[in-house]
């Protein structure tokens, strides 16, 4: 069963690192203009460009390696307590993403109608599953 979670979750973190890699070397798929696509992904009010691409390559590299520590969770037998406990924080992380997309503060800080929507159905949605899944993890390590 842990390997079928930690599969699916590399699936999705994996492919949300490939977005952010491509918007990282400037590319606004899968939208045609930097724009609108700031205003779906960021959200913020009057967004009008993408954040610098440090900032997507840094998340790029932080989903890839919340994928393979997903992967790295689900053999039993290896990285000991430390990697165990790593479950924690992360999906603690992901668990508080999650849970922020519903409350009256982040619609406040996130209007743009694209991310509002987007967020409700699919960002937050998402964070709360991998979140729990880092838990469920967790969890199937000490059992």
């Amino acid at each position: 069963m842990s390997m079928l979670v930690s599969a699916l979750m590399f699936i999705a973190l994996l492919s949300a690192s490939m977005a952010h890699l491509a918007w990282s070397f400037g590319r606004t798929w899968p939208i045609r203009e930097e724009k609108l696509l700031a205003q779906t992904v960021v959200g913020t009010a009057g967004i009008e460009r993408m954040p610098p691409r440090w900032a997507s390559f840094s998340v790029a590299v932080l989903t890839l390696a919340a994928g393979i520590l997903a992967l790295s969770l689900a053999d039993h037998t290896s990285g000991g307590l430390g990697l165990t406990l790593s479950a924690l924080p992360v999906g603690a992380v992901f668990l508080a993403r999650g849970a922020i997309g519903y409350t009256a503060w982040w619609a406040a800080r996130t209007p743009e109608p694209s991310f509002r929507f987007n967020d409700r159905r699919v960002y937050s949605p998402l964070c709360l599953a991998l979140g729990l899944g880092f838990v469920a993890l967790f969890a199937m390590r000490l059992m």
